[in-house]
């Protein structure tokens, strides 16, 4: 058994500033679990085009709100209490809150190494 926190975890590379907002990676690969934990915090008025080609991804909202877009254009508001399942890869915008930042709890699968970083700046969106 473990013990970590927010705390040690900014002492580590596993945290990480990611362009719009920053993960703390409490559980990553290296733990031996099968999955990645972390907390996220997308920050108010920001947009991200993301991808996760090597992971499957849920996200619990634990506080804030933002929502998350599908490549379709529908647009999912997400608040406290709400869970977001990535289960097929999914290309996706995920927006901060208008006057809040968007917290999360967010669940990988397989897990991260826990030093991945976004590119925001490829037209294309970022992918890991």
């Amino acid at each position: 058994m473990f013990v970590r926190s927010l705390q040690d975890v900014e002492a580590t590379d596993c945290f990480v500033e990611w362009g719009s907002g920053t993960s703390h990676r409490l559980l990553t690969e290296k733990d031996g679990m099968g999955f990645t934990v972390c907390h996220t915090v997308v920050r108010a008025n920001t947009v991200s085009l993301l991808e996760y080609r090597n992971h499957l991804e849920a996200c619990y909202c634990i506080d804030g709100e933002g929502e998350v877009e599908d490549m379709e254009g529908n647009v999912f508001p997400i608040r406290k209490g709400d869970i977001y399942v990535l289960d097929k890869h999914d290309q996706h915008y995920l927006r901060g809150g208008r006057d809040q930042d968007l917290i999360l709890v967010s669940v990988f699968n397989p897990p991260l190494k826990g030093t991945e970083r976004h590119n925001l700046n490829d037209s294309s969106g970022s992918a890991y």
